[in-house]
């Protein structure tokens, strides 16, 4: 967890777990999630830590939209197959309500908010199913970019929404195309394992993964991934 932001715009993650009203373990469920958070939160560079918030929902803060899109899909990559996850990314102010328990609000979670809603709505069209990611920044950051009274220091807008969210419509059909052999090959090469390596893991041999990774665009889903990451 990096030192807090002050008074800087931030990226905001909220996510929820789909369908987790019929799972049959709630417990189970829960504990796996933590878990994830957790070692998600270790794997990147973090404001405010990963964690579950209330039921189902769980929440952290970046520095950069780029860096919270990169979390989003690591652990989504994480939880599958055991755990479906949608989830919305916010921009721009956060306030700190109670720092003892983590409460937070403002125009950033807003923003993510409408972003995990509208993730939701598409999601029952037909054609979108395998949408899983939306970004929104906060209006007021637009608005107070465009102030020329804002002094010399006027709140960051955040990345283009149009721009950033053509990306993850890409990402989340690519994803949702992958089998859960694929899947835990393109997250372990994010962290730079070996093909010897995952082979290994998965019982498969060398050249079985690498024909995964050039059949189903194993190589061009780490790179886009690492691009949407330099986001600022």
């Amino acid at each position: 967890m990096a030192p807090p932001a002050g008074d800087r715009p931030l990226a905001t993650l909220l996510g929820d777990v789909i369908g987790s009203r019929t799972a049959d373990d709630r417990q189970a469920l829960h504990d796996t999630l933590t878990t994830a958070l957790s070692e998600v939160s270790s794997e990147v560079s973090t404001i405010h830590d990963l964690q579950v918030t209330a039921g189902d929902e769980f929440q952290g803060t970046f520095a950069t939209v780029g860096e919270s899109l990169y979390a989003a899909l690591l652990l989504r990559l994480r939880l599958h197959p055991d755990i479906d996850i949608r989830v919305g990314i916010g921009w721009g102010e956060v306030t700190v309500l109670d720092a003892e328990n983590g409460t937070q609000d403002g125009p950033a979670w807003w923003a993510a908010r409408a972003a995990v809603e509208w993730v939701e709505e598409r999601q029952a069209a037909t054609g979108w199913e395998h949408v899983r990611t939306a970004y929104r920044p906060a209006e007021t950051a637009a608005a107070a970019a465009s102030r020329t009274d804002a002094g010399p220091f006027p709140m960051d807008p955040g990345p283009s929404a149009e721009a950033i969210n053509a990306a993850l419509l890409c990402q989340d059909h690519l994803i949702g195309l992958l089998d859960t052999r694929s899947r835990h090959i393109l997250e372990g090469l994010m962290h730079g394992r070996t093909q010897v390596k995952l082979a290994e893991e998965l019982g498969l041999t060398r050249q079985a993964v690498n024909q995964r990774r050039k059949h189903d665009g194993l190589a061009i889903a780490v790179a886009a991934a690492e691009s949407l990451r330099m986001v600022t």
